[in-house]
């Protein structure tokens, strides 16, 4: 999350009850804090790992301020009516290429006949806390149980709403691919039962085959951290690339230049997926704002681009459908090829892609 975690330490303020919102709270915490030898990664120094490009992960202005100003800022970047779901029309074998957003940066991507899905969370809220911390918009358009089988799942990083506990415990018990993370969040899966063989754990710059598709871990520029300290494990943008398909999953990530040599290396894609909600001017370093994404997209030299990490969770004090409108014109400005889909919409993006403005239902 952005200095999101803003949200969860204001509602801890004014928690009811603490001890009903500190149940399960330390197995969601994951490894915590403690720090390990991560000394061969170029990342990785004086204990913890940090942006190639100079980075401020925290927020301008006072911490306290700011908690107190989202406690009170009221349905501000909350819609005001019901999202609007589509449950997921899913054939039993996977596209050439297909994705399907299920909200927030939750995808489940077809690429030549593989699934893969990435960042889930199903859980209601975003915390280490069941009762306290950022609460969904929208139920998740289609039960965990109902997903196909998995070639992989796929994590960014490890804040609350990219990596959740109840998601992987059960992706666990009802599935069999390997979880593809980058160093560090190997700990926090292994904390909650994940084997060894089931975890795969890069570096920037490494790759690794998983069921004929090759994940290649690349460069973001944010911070990661489920408790107090910060950075004590990577985050990452990824490559999905089959024989003839790439995917870019930008996960979450500050603008960076870094994004021009990704787009040389390894594209063009065919879909870039890039976050472009919980900007704010206070946080420029660590989220993109829409114009961003689309400056993105274009080094990365993608065709066609997937908007995420907006309208699920209220993270920051924009309005809640000011991301996707501000993107729906950059891209109009820049012909940028765009997919607005509803959460639970398939799309392919060699056919029609979705543009109806189904979020205007909801202001």
């Amino acid at each position: 999350m952005s200095r999101p975690r803003i949200p969860v330490l204001a509602a801890l303020a004014f928690a009811p009850s603490l001890l009903t919102a500190a149940r399960g709270v330390r197995r969601s915490l994951g490894a915590g804090t403690r720090r390990f030898d991560y000394t061969a990664s170029p990342q990785f120094a004086d204990g913890l790992f940090h942006n190639r490009l100079a980075t401020t992960d925290t927020p301008s202005g006072s911490t306290a301020g700011m908690a107190a100003e989202f406690a009170t800022k009221g349905r501000k970047g909350k819609p005001r009516q019901p999202v609007r779901l589509v449950t997921p029309d899913l054939a039993e074998q996977a596209a050439d290429l297909a994705a399907t957003w299920l909200g927030h940066a939750t995808v489940l991507l077809e690429l030549e006949g593989r699934w893969v899905l990435t960042d889930p969370v199903w859980s209601e809220r975003v915390s280490p806390s069941r009762t306290v911390g950022p609460r969904r918009n929208h139920p998740v358009p289609m039960p965990l149980a109902d997903l196909p089988r998995l070639s992989a799942v796929l994590i960014s990083h490890d804040h609350y709403d990219h990596l959740d506990t109840a998601t992987i415990e059960t992706l666990l018990r009802t599935q069999d691919m390997p979880f593809v993370v980058p160093l560090g969040i190997g700990e926090h899966l292994s904390r909650w039962g994940v084997p060894d063989d089931r975890i795969v754990e890069l570096d920037w710059d490494q790759a690794h085959v998983v069921d004929g598709l090759t994940f290649t871990c690349t460069e973001a520029r944010h911070f990661s951290g489920r408790s107090l300290g910060n950075n004590t494990t990577l985050w990452a943008s990824w490559v999905l690339a089959g024989e003839q398909r790439r995917v870019f999953f930008g996960g979450d990530s500050g603008y960076t230049p870094a994004f021009a040599g990704i787009g040389e290396r390894y594209g063009p894609f065919d879909l870039t997926i890039l976050p472009i909600g919980a900007y704010d001017v206070r946080w420029p370093d660590v989220h993109m704002d829409p114009a961003e994404a689309v400056q993105a997209h274009l080094e990365l030299r993608g065709a066609t681009l997937l908007p995420i990490h907006w309208a699920t969770f209220d993270l920051a004090f924009h309005e809640w459908a000011d991301p996707v409108e501000w993107v729906v014109k950059e891209t109009a400005n820049q012909g940028v090829a765009l997919a607005v889909p509803a959460p639970g919409a398939r799309f392919e993006p060699a056919g029609e892609l979705p543009a109806e403005p189904w979020w205007q239902a909801s202001l």
